[in-house]
C-alpha cells in the first residue's frame, strides 16, 4: 500500500525515466523507430536515438542484426497495429534465433508501443495482440497497467538477454499513479513472469491485464473521471453487494503466472477472465484452460471470460463502446460466477 504521501507519477513520465536511466548505465542500449521517446535524442546524440522513416519491416531488421552483435536496442513502433509490417523479424529474426542458434546467439531486444485499443482510431489502429505474442515460443510479452509496471517491467525488459514484446496502451498514458521510493530506485525492476495481486478477496478472482486492471479495481474519483467516466469501478461495485473480489494484474502474458492465478482460484473458487482482445484464442481463453487443467476440483462455478466483440473494431464511439468490455459487463459476470454453482449430472 501507498502512503498518502506517495509521489505521483504519469505512465508516459515512468517509461521515459526508465529508459533514460538504462541508456546512462549500459552504452550498448539504444533506440530506433518512429516518433521515439522526448527529450532522449537531445541527451545521447543521434547515434543512439535513431529517428527513423516510416519503414517498420527495415528498422526492426536493423534492431534485429544489432542485437546479435551484442547490442541492446529498443524498437519503437507507434502502433503495435504497423508492427505487422514488421511480424518476419519479430518472429523469424528475434524469437527464433536462439533455439536454431543453439543457444549461441542471444537476441536482447525490446519491442515497444501502444497496444489495444485506442479513442476512435477505427480497425487498423485499435487492436490488442496479447494472445499473438503470447503464442510465439522465444518470445517475452510485457503489458504493464500502473506507473510501477511501466517502469519496473521496462527495466527488467531492458537487461533481459531475450526478445522482449512490450504492450503498452495509450490512453494509460497520461494517468497518475502513485509510486513509492523504491520504485524510483533506478535499480528497480519487476520481475518478468510474476503476476501482482492488486486487491485481495475472497469471493472471486478477478485476473485482467493493462488497461482492464482500472476497470476491475477501485480508483480515486479524480482518475475514475477521466478513465471511464463512470459511477464505480467492478470491485467497489460488487463490494457493495457483499462480493468482495481479488484482482490480480498479469503484467506478464508470457511467461504467465500460473501459480499466483491458481492459487488465488483455489481460495475465491470462481474465476473471471478480463481483456480488451478478441474472445476466440484469448488470453482469458489460456488462463481458462489452465484453471481447468490444475485447479477444476476447486471450481465452485463456471470460469467466466470478459472480452472485446468478435468484430473490427468499429469507428464510431456508441459501437466502438459497445465492441469493448465495460465495467458493467465485469461486474454480471462476477454475479452469475458467485451466484450459481456447477451443475450435477446424473450417472449415466
Amino acid at each position: 500500500m501507498y502512503s498518502s504521501s506517495a509521489k505521483q507519477m504519469m505512465v508516459r513520465e515512468a517509461l521515459n525515466t526508465a529508459l533514460d536511466e538504462e541508456m546512462a548505465a549500459d552504452r550498448s542500449v539504444f533506440l530506433i523507430g518512429e516518433e521515439v521517446s522526448k527529450g532522449l535524442l537531445q541527451k545521447y546524440g543521434p547515434e543512439r536515438v535513431v529517428d527513423t522513416p516510416i519503414t517498420e519491416a527495415g528498422f526492426t531488421g536493423i534492431g534485429a542484426g544489432a542485437a546479435f552483435y551484442g547490442l541492446k536496442p529498443i524498437v519503437e513502433f507507434m502502433t503495435f497495429n504497423f508492427a505487422m509490417q514488421a511480424m518476419d523479424h519479430l518472429i523469424n529474426s528475434a524469437a527464433k534465433t536462439n533455439y536454431m542458434s543453439s543457444g549461441n546467439i542471444s537476441v536482447p531486444i525490446v519491442f515497444r508501443g501502444p497496444n489495444g485499443v485506442a479513442a476512435g482510431v477505427g480497425a487498423q489502429h485499435s487492436q490488442c495482440y496479447a494472445s499473438w505474442y503470447g503464442a510465439i515460443p522465444g518470445l517475452k510479452v510485457l503489458s504493464p497497467y500502473s506507473s510501477e509496471d511501466a517502469r519496473g517491467l521496462l527495466k527488467a525488459a531492458i537487461r533481459d538477454p531475450d526478445p522482449v514484446v512490450f504492450l503498452e496502451n495509450e490512453l494509460l498514458y497520461g494517468e497518475s499513479f502513485p509510486v513509492s521510493e523504491q520504485v524510483l530506485d533506478p535499480g528497480f525492476t519487476v520481475p518478468i513472469g510474476k503476476a501482482k495481486i492488486e486487491r485481495g478477496g475472497k469471493d472471486v478472482s478477478i485476473v485482467a491485464f493493462s488497461k482492464m486492471v482500472g476497470f476491475s479495481l477501485k480508483l480515486s474519483e479524480h482518475n475514475l473521471h477521466k478513465l471511464l467516466s463512470y459511477p464505480g469501478q467492478a470491485a467497489d461495485m460488487l463490494a457493495k453487494e457483499g462480493i468482495d473480489a481479488e484482482v490480480i494484474n498479469l503484467r506478464s502474458i508470457r511467461p504467465l503466472d500460473r501459480a499466483t492465478i491458481n492459487d488465488s482460484v483455489r481460495k475465491t473458487n470462481r474465476l473471471v477472465t478480463v481483456e480488451e482482445g478478441f474472445p476466440q484464442h484469448g488470453v482469458g481463453a489460456e488462463i481458462c484452460t489452465s484453471i481447468i487443467e490444475d485447479s477444476f476440483g476447486y471450481l465452485d462455478a463456471p470460469v467466466e471470460r470478459i472480452a472485446g466483440a468478435d468484430v473490427p473494431m468499429p469507428y464510431a464511439a456508441n459501437l466502438e463502446r459497445m465492441a469493448l468490455p465495460q465495467v458493467e459487463d465485469i461486474v454480471r459476470a462476477a454475479k452469475r460466477a458467485c451466484y450459481r454453482s456447477v451443475p450435477m449430472f446424473a450417472a449415466a
